[in-house]
């Protein structure tokens, strides 16, 4: 594992991107990088073994967004790249970059940095209080339905969107992009596929790659760039289906982190 960069000397001088995989299961993608099938990915980073700070969209969103990013699956303690300024933090370190707001944008925020949410999953798509929530966090947020679940090409329109907003924005950036593709339905990514598998949720990987390179060559010099899973999710393990439930292959979850100079 690659050392902790000082996150003080990032802070103010990058952009700041966290790009979370909606869904993305560690082994998956391991496999993947393995077999040369996300080469845009690879060409910036190694996939770390973590932890996920929740089970579902919700939860582990909110704790990345309080500083919370997966951890380390190793024995820690870990120091964070981001933390909340409060008495007795065991995992606020040297190169930690702290904040006296409640969360990481209302910190980023009143650094300077401009604000900006572009989502995927219904907990982005402001219409409910509920699905307001994450998104309510940003000075500016995105959503329609062709960047939801049920879009075979959201990535594509959620790129084009971002392409617009780093062309109207001066100031440093702070973009979350939260990426539908990997969570299900995804069968549509493999033809002749009738239902959701672990191979239809790879095909869906092998798009998001595709998208992640024209993220790449997209972004403003510096950038310091966060690519996680949020959870994973099963499709059938010990008889288990979905998320927001306790089994390996939900808490585990792949990270890579990595600076656009």
């Amino acid at each position: 594992m690659n050392p902790m960069p000082d996150m003080n000397a990032i802070v103010g001088t990058h952009d700041i991107v966290l790009v979370t995989l909606d869904t993305l299961r560690h082994d998956v993608a391991v496999r993947l990088a393995a077999q040369g099938r996300t080469p845009r990915m690879a060409e910036r980073f190694a996939w770390q073994e973590r932890h996920a700070p929740g089970n579902f969209t919700f939860a582990s969103h909110m704790a990345m967004l309080a500083g919370f990013l997966p951890t380390p699956a190793g024995p820690g303690p870990h120091p964070r790249l981001f933390a909340g300024a409060f008495p007795g933090s065991e995992t606020t370190a040297q190169g930690t970059w702290t904040y006296e707001q409640a969360d990481l944008p209302a910190g980023l925020a009143a650094a300077g940095y401009h604000t900006v949410c572009v989502g995927g999953v219904g907990f982005f798509n402001r219409l409910t209080p509920l699905g307001s929530v994450l998104p309510g966090m940003f000075a500016e947020s995105h959503w329609e339905p062709g960047f939801g679940v049920t879009a075979p090409d959201g990535l594509d329109n959620q790129l084009t969107r971002i392409a617009e907003v780093l062309a109207r924005t001066p100031e440093r950036l702070f973009l979350l992009l939260n990426v539908a593709s990997l969570h299900q339905p995804n069968h549509f990514y493999l033809p002749g596929a009738s239902g959701d598998s672990l191979e239809t949720h790879a095909a869906a990987l092998e798009y998001v790659d595709a998208g992640m390179g024209r993220l790449f060559a997209m972004l403003r010099r510096p950038s310091f760039v966060i690519v996680c899973s949020d959870h994973g999710t099963a499709y059938g393990e010990d008889g288990y289906v979905g998320h927001r439930l306790g089994h390996e292959v939900v808490w585990t979850v792949p990270y890579g982190e990595f600076v656009i100079a």
